[in-house]
């Protein structure tokens, strides 16, 4: 029996590095989206910078849940800080996008670009899964009325899902049972935390704040609609929806600090 051949450490880490290498250049070939460069060239706050005009609510916390979700691996410095290719960031992109858009879990997303970067096409479900015009999305307009049937069709709901959204008051029908046009968006959100095991009775705390509050908008606007002129009503209906995205955003943060509270 020949001896073995004694090789040299350096030698030997050489064929180490060679043979990892291999692998992560072919996932590199297959990965989506494949016409972006895979080159690191970002940091984490370049990425924020680029995605952020379009995600403003983005944070440096979301992009490493992404990262440890499995939906984007960002290459490491020696000193291990994060690098990320615009390949990367497309990816970041069309996660956020999923889940601001179609309301998708993180593990139908994850599949999703695993179902990319095998080569296979994709199709996200959008907002209004049937109305469409010419490739447009169309949505009931403000101050309109949907049947129950038009809702479900509109957002996929069950009529027992939206039976159980009607018992905990998330969406109110009028004396013909039809609902107004803004519970497709109510619906829509519900579906989605549904799927994350909060169901509409877990949000009746949601809708009774919503009315507290609308409580309160209500008395700051009333003197101006008393007023009972055109003007007046047009004033007070403006001043009562600013107040709204008001407290919409004051809730907004107060839920994203508790959130980041939790460790």
């Amino acid at each position: 029996m020949s001896p073995a051949v004694r090789r040299h450490p350096a030698e030997r880490d050489a064929g180490r590095v060679d043979h990892d290498a291999a692998p992560a250049d072919r996932s590199e070939a297959v990965s989506w989206p494949p016409e972006v460069s895979h080159e690191p060239s970002m940091s984490i706050g370049g990425v924020l910078a680029v995605l952020k005009p379009e995600f403003p609510a983005v944070s440096i916390s979301k992009l490493r849940f992404l990262e440890e979700q499995g939906l984007v691996t960002p290459r490491r410095t020696g000193s291990g800080y994060r690098m990320y290719s615009r390949a990367d960031a497309e990816r970041i992109r069309f996660a956020l996008t999923a889940q601001r858009d179609s309301y998708l879990p993180l593990r139908v997303i994850r599949d999703q670009l695993a179902d990319l970067d095998a080569g296979r096409a994709v199709e996200q479900p959008s907002r209004a899964r049937v109305v469409t015009r010419d490739g447009e999305l169309v949505t009931p307009p403000s101050g309109a009325r949907v049947s129950a049937a038009e809702l479900c069709e509109l957002t996929g709901a069950s009529e027992a899902e939206l039976d159980e959204m009607a018992q905990a008051g998330l969406v109110l029908a009028d004396t013909r049972g039809r609902f107004p046009g803004r519970a497709v968006q109510v619906v829509q959100a519900a579906l989605a935390l549904a799927r994350h095991g909060i169901s509409a009775r877990h949000l009746r705390t949601v809708r009774t704040g919503a009315e507290r509050q609308a409580d309160v908008i209500d008395q700051v606007v009333a003197p101006t609609r008393s007023q009972r002129s055109g003007v007046a009503r047009e004033r007070s209906a403006a001043q009562a929806a600013e107040l709204a995205e008001l407290y919409a955003r004051l809730h907004a943060e107060l839920l994203r600090t508790a959130v980041d509270q939790l460790g």
